[in-house]
């Protein structure tokens, strides 16, 4: 009896230690965002990598700062989203305790491809700025 109590033990507490953390496309913050903007017959692809020791949160906005999308990325994983409005996009991401706002804006065209890669090097300090949590959470 002590036997099978150990391994339904060992089994929920693994399974606790997994449910804690997120899977690279879920959408970790649906209850605090709008429905994503999505636009299938541009055919446009927007390729986010992270190349950073911890997971982060990554958000797409328009050129005048409208949600358009976000999802949870684990680290040294990668996301594609499919179907972007054409438009001008910029990425905030949520990395552990802090919210960032990439500087650079990216224009989106019929059918292109682009590639985003999330890395932190203190020298590329002019490439991102810190920004609120309720930047992040804007509708």
């Amino acid at each position: 009896m002590a036997h099978r109590f150990g391994i339904f033990f060992l089994m929920l507490l693994t399974q606790v230690l997994f449910a804690q953390r997120g899977q690279t496309g879920d959408k970790t913050f649906a209850d605090r965002y709008p429905d994503d903007v999505v636009n299938p017959i541009a055919k446009t692809y927007l390729l986010v990598k992270n190349t950073v020791d911890h997971d982060i949160i990554v958000c797409v906005r328009d050129q005048y700062k409208n949600y358009l999308n976000h999802v949870y990325i684990r680290n040294k994983d990668e996301y594609l989203f499919t179907g972007m409005p054409i438009s001008r996009v910029y990425l905030q991401y949520k990395s552990k305790e802090f919210y960032f706002e990439d500087t650079q804006k990216t224009v989106i065209n019929f059918g292109e491809r682009h590639t985003f890669t999330f890395f932190y090097d203190a020298s590329m300090e002019g490439n991102f700025m810190v920004i609120s949590e309720e930047d992040f959470f804007k509708p």
